[in-house]
C-alpha cells in the first residue's frame, strides 16, 4: 500500500509530463478559466438571494445550502486553479458542479437533444450552453494538470517527481 502512495507517484499525480508549450496552453486556460469561476463563485455568493430564487426555478433541491456549495466550488475552485494549485483534485468536483447544472438549469436542452423531435437543435443548445466549457476545462485540467507553470509543480519537484522530458 505505502508503494501506491510513495511520493514519486503522487508528485507525478500532480503534474504529469508536459512539454513547455503544453504548459504555456494549460497556464492560459488556467488563468481565464480561473478568473471566470472566481467571478462566478463570488457572484453566487455575494447575490445569493437572487441566485436561491434562480436555484429554485431551475429544481435544484435545497436550493439554499447548493447555492453556497455551487458558490464556493466555484470562488475556491477558481483560486485553485488561477494558481495551479490541487488543479487534478478541484477539477472532479467542478466537473460535477457542471453536470448538475446541465441535469438542472439545462434540463429541457437535455431532454431536446436526447428525446426531442428536433435532436440537432438540441445538441446545438447543449454544446452552446454556458456550461459546456467549464465542463470541457474541468476534463482538460483532469487530463493534463495544471502544467510546468504552476504551484503544483513546485511541489512535484520538492516531492521529488521525475522531470520527464518529452
Amino acid at each position: 500500500m505505502s508503494q501506491f502512495f510513495s511520493k514519486s507517484r503522487v508528485a507525478n499525480f500532480l503534474v504529469p509530463h508536459t512539454c513547455m508549450r503544453q504548459s504555456l496552453a494549460l497556464l492560459i486556460m488556467r488563468i481565464f478559466f480561473g478568473l471566470a469561476l472566481w467571478f462566478s463563485g463570488y457572484s453566487h455568493l455575494h447575490n445569493y438571494d437572487v441566485m436561491v430564487k434562480r436555484f429554485t426555478d431551475w429544481g435544484v433541491p435545497l436550493p439554499g445550502l447548493n447555492v453556497y456549495i455551487s458558490g464556493f466550488t466555484e470562488a475556491g475552485g477558481g483560486l485553485l486553479l488561477l494558481f495551479g494549485i490541487a488543479t487534478r483534485f478541484i477539477s472532479i468536483p467542478l466537473f460535477f458542479n457542471f453536470v448538475v447544472a446541465y441535469a438542472t438549469a439545462s434540463r429541457g436542452k437535455l431532454v431536446q437533444m436526447i428525446a426531442g423531435p428536433g435532436r440537432w437543435d438540441g445538441v446545438a443548445d447543449v454544446v452552446s450552453d454556458d456550461a459546456m466549457p467549464f465542463l470541457v476545462m474541468s476534463l482538460i485540467a483532469f487530463t493534463f494538470g495544471p502544467g510546468k507553470i504552476s504551484l503544483d509543480y513546485i511541489i512535484k519537484r520538492i516531492l521529488g517527481g521525475s522531470s520527464g522530458r518529452r
